[in-house]
């Protein structure tokens, strides 16, 4: 838990406070720094959800509370 929320805290503000240095470096014709506020953190959030679930859905089945 405590790592997924230091990931979340890292992907919501962190790399918003650098956006304006990553502008510097382009990636498809978008500036980094806007790229990774608009979707990286999205992107990054998303896969959050996926690794949660997955992760808690094993730790239900380990302790016999799994859903069939």
């Amino acid at each position: 838990m405590w790592l997924m929320l230091g990931i979340w805290f890292f992907a919501s503000f962190f790399v918003h406070l650098f956006a304006p240095s990553l502008n510097k470096i382009h990636v498809f014709n978008f500036p980094l720094g806007f790229y990774m506020a608009a979707q990286g953190s999205l992107i990054i959030f998303v896969a959050q959800l996926f690794w949660f679930a997955r992760r808690q859905n094993r730790i239900d089945q380990e302790f016999g509370v799994a859903e069939d």
